[in-house]
């Protein structure tokens, strides 16, 4: 995370000059006096919660440190001439402390002095509550929640309910509100939100009816100087006893809606310099799952009453629209939006310790990623059926998109002919690198339309034996808006100027426009791909049917329409991608302490003992063992990340493990953040790692789901444990699948088996890769080390941050 102002080196105090006679002394001191404004030093001036040039929110907690033998004796604090010197007071321990209001969008000159100390100058940049920061201009349109949902009307979509009374302004700003809930001692209560509002289909021309808080509900309104009979007490991990109440604040930033929830005690007025007194200093950032760019404000998707066990220890608790990714697939801006929700809390609640983020699948991508994108905003993490990142996911679901639709070409279903259904599938696994067929089929259904740049219909596997598709009669796109109000492949011409709806498109300040088209450049590319290579040499396909697959196979284009020829990516969105950390970096993920619950979800059709098919097996195990091939890279081991596994209760840790987790995850960085040695920030993350962190498994025959097996050898001859591929793997590409493009190499009968091919055979293979095939031994195209964090409010592609603004003399 960007710091904040740092300090800048003082001049020599003042001193009085010996050795003068006192005439001489006396005329010096009438003319320069020690504490005149010619030899005062200069005070300094420092922000506390972010860089001075990255502030938002129109507020900053600023300190003013004295020179050595100053005081605060008559400070007098400017801001573009209004006059801020109240809002700054004397601390217990000396400090001088004072946050500045009502800073203007842009610079804000800060000026102050008192009678002992010359004035410091900071110019401080502020941006609007709705940003952005760094990310670039904001995706437009982009449609606000309301009080109450409203219906669709022509191409503006129903809107959602903000869960707030003040109507949005044309940013989609709401005014905050705060609202106190206790903690029921009921019995078997729900920790379901206590205000709920029903989801609004973008299209819906009624508005449904809300529906009703929780009859059991754990926490419930409380009202100030009441004392519920109910009312629950805990003691926090600082052994503190208090009435179990929540301070839940509710509000806006980066377009999105928040919930922050922390004990409170009513009689106390909080603010940056007097904490909430039960807040432990501690942050959780809890991250939505799934993937989307719709253009719709929206609540959180997580519910900040679901984690009452860190509530009740001390942590104060954030969901987050915009840090939900089903609703923003841009991780800049995602990662922006944590940099200023810790600013806000910083400046209006108190500092904060550290930070813990956790999420499942798109949350997963979104905790990893903003330690790459931004390292330094979560000192560490544990996340669940976790992936990498979003670019390098999107290889997989790529890949399974074209093998589904090519399994269902004629010439493929002309070369299976005679088999039985077991056979097709067993070469269907082989090519896909899954257990069986149903993984390929999951991510085609979940997310195979994800790229879907315009109006389209959708197409779903309908049958998951033999991988039949159905498509569906009904149009819609990613947008969330009317299907008039946004491109339509279609009708490029006429439609053009409207919003595109993928996530490159929604990302656009990022990646910037393919040159001479409304079209965002992306990553998405297979040039080159030799699809089902380690079956073929494996002998699970034969050598026709390698070579018809790679033949029928083809790609997509910029609006993901399936085309006979190979997908292509813009060389400079992939360099974007590996610059800015987006394609997750090992190095910057080293410096983070990361414990990683790996499930079992590849496949809903073998499944492991005293397990349930599910429905989406898209969360595979072998992702967690390519974040550790990436972090092992780039820092030379992988120790700052604990992997367990388990596979009997599918994607839900097992017992008490989530929890050992938290307490672990907690251990951890309560001992990193008392490492005051001069080690690298990689060697303290290591070096406070918990021995409760260990690797570890729990077999699936273990039906008590508690012995620990730390032999990694034991976990991996499990089949329900260890790793399986991808099918760019089975291409060839390594499980770190961090290669978005390959570099070429020729294209060489000698590369394979004699006799692998008929040269007619040969001659189609070099008609579909005329221009070479993947060379894994190579870094990819634009691969290049992170050098994040990026701003990209100059432009796409990204500046690295300059270095911090300081406190000047005038």
């Amino acid at each position: 995370m960007p710091t904040a102002t740092p300090p800048r080196t003082h001049t020599r105090p003042c001193r009085p000059t010996w050795g003068l006679g006192l005439l001489a002394l006396a005329t010096l001191a009438s003319l320069s006096a020690c504490n005149s404004p010619d030899e005062r030093d200069p005070l300094e001036l420092r922000t506390l919660n972010n860089r001075a040039d990255l502030v938002s929110g129109g507020d900053a907690l600023v300190e003013v440190v004295l020179p050595p033998g100053a005081d605060a004796r008559g400070l007098r604090v400017d801001v573009g001439g209004r006059d801020l010197s109240s809002a700054f007071r004397t601390l217990p321990d000396g400090r001088v402390m004072g946050l500045l209001t009502g800073l203007a969008n842009g610079a804000n000159t800060v000026r102050a002095e008192t009678d002992s100390a010359k004035p410091g100058v900071l110019v401080v940049t502020n941006a609007p509550r709705h940003g952005p920061v760094i990310s670039g201009p904001l995706s437009q349109p982009f449609f606000c929640a309301t009080p109450t949902q409203q219906v669709v009307n022509g191409s503006t979509p129903a809107s959602n309910a903000s869960g707030l009374a003040g109507a949005p302004d044309a940013n989609c700003n709401i005014a905050t509100e705060v609202k106190l809930y206790y903690r029921s001692t009921t019995a078997g209560c729900s920790l379901a939100l206590p205000d709920p509002t029903a989801a609004m289909n973008p299209n819906a021309t009624t508005v449904p009816a809300n529906p009703a808080p929780p009859a059991n509900a754990c926490f419930k309104p409380y009202t100030v100087g009441s004392v519920p009979t109910d009312l629950a007490t805990i003691t926090t991990d600082a052994g503190v006893r208090v009435p179990y109440i929540v301070r839940l604040e509710r509000g806006t930033t980066s377009r999105g809606i928040y919930d922050l929830a922390v004990l409170h005690n009513p009689a106390q007025a909080v603010d940056a310099l007097n904490p909430p007194a039960a807040w432990n200093g501690k942050l959780l950032i809890n991250f939505g799952a799934s993937t989307g760019q719709p253009r719709r404000q929206a609540r959180p998707a997580t519910a900040w009453s679901g984690s009452d066990a860190q509530i009740a220890r001390g942590y104060m608790v954030l969901q987050h629209s915009m840090l939900d990714s089903a609703r923003n697939s841009n991780r800049v801006l995602m990662s922006e939006t944590i940099m200023m929700m810790k600013e806000h809390i910083g400046d209006t609640l108190g500092p904060i310790r550290f930070t813990i983020g956790s999420g499942c699948s798109g949350g997963s991508i979104n905790s990893n990623m903003a330690g790459s994108i931004q390292p330094g905003l979560l000192d560490g993490i544990t996340t669940t059926c976790t992936y990498p990142d979003s670019e390098s996911t999107a290889i997989e679901v790529g890949d399974c998109v074209g093998l589904v639709e090519a399994y269902q070409k004629p010439e493929w279903l002309a070369l299976m002919a005679g088999q039985t259904q077991a056979q097709i599938n067993a070469r269907k696994a082989a090519i896909n690198g899954h257990p069986d067929q149903s993984a390929c089929h999951a991510w085609y259904n979940a997310f195979g339309t994800n790229a879907r740049a315009g109006v389209f219909f959708p197409r779903v596997v309908a049958n998951n034996v033999t991988g039949a598709i159905l498509q569906q009669p009904t149009a819609t796109n990613n947008c969330e808006m009317p299907n008039s109000a946004v491109y339509d492949p279609a009708n490029p011409t006429a439609t053009a100027s409207l919003p595109r709806c993928n996530a490159w498109s929604w990302g656009e300040s990022i990646w910037g426009r393919v040159p001479g088209s409304p079209a965002a450049r992306d990553t998405r590319d297979n040039v080159g791909v030799q699809y089902g290579l380690k079956a073929l040499r494996d002998g699970a396909i034969s050598a026709e049917e390698f070579v018809t697959l790679n033949t029928i196979i083809g790609g997509t284009d910029r609006d993901a329409t399936p085309r006979a020829a190979r997908t292509v990516a813009d060389v400079p969105a992939l360099e974007i991608a590996y610059r800015a950390g987006i394609v997750a970096s090992g190095r910057q993920l080293a410096k983070m302490a990361i414990i990683d619950m790996r499930g079992w979800d590849d496949s809903n059709i073998t499944v492991p003992p005293g397990n349930t098919p599910g429905t989406i097996p898209i969360h595979h195990v072998w992702f967690s063992f390519g974040l550790r091939d990436r972090i092992a890279a780039d820092a030379g081991d992988a120790n700052n990340q604990a992997l367990w596994r388990f596979a009997r209760t599918g994607l839900t840790p097992p017992g008490t493990m989530a929890t050992d987790a938290f307490l672990a995850m907690d251990q951890w960085l309560t001992a990193l953040k008392a490492d005051t040695t001069g080690r690298t920030l990689e060697a303290k993350v290591r070096a406070a790692r918990p021995a409760s962190t260990a690797d570890f498994c729990l077999l699936p025959t273990d039906t008590t789901q508690t012995v620990k097996v730390t032999n990694a050898a034991t976990c991996d001859a499990d089949p329900f444990l260890r790793p399986s591929l991808s099918p760019r793997q089975v291409a060839g590409g390594p499980r770190a699948e961090n290669v978005l493009k390959c570099q070429l190499k020729p294209l060489l009968r000698t590369d394979y088996a004699a006799g692998t091919f008929t040269d007619a055979q040969w001659a189609r293979l070099q008609a579909v890769f005329a221009d070479g095939v993947c060379d894994w031994s190579r870094p990819g195209v634009g691969q290049q080390a992170a050098v994040s964090p990026l701003s990209f409010a100059a432009g796409p592609g990204g500046q690295p941050l300059p270095p911090a603004p300081v406190s000047t003399t005038p």
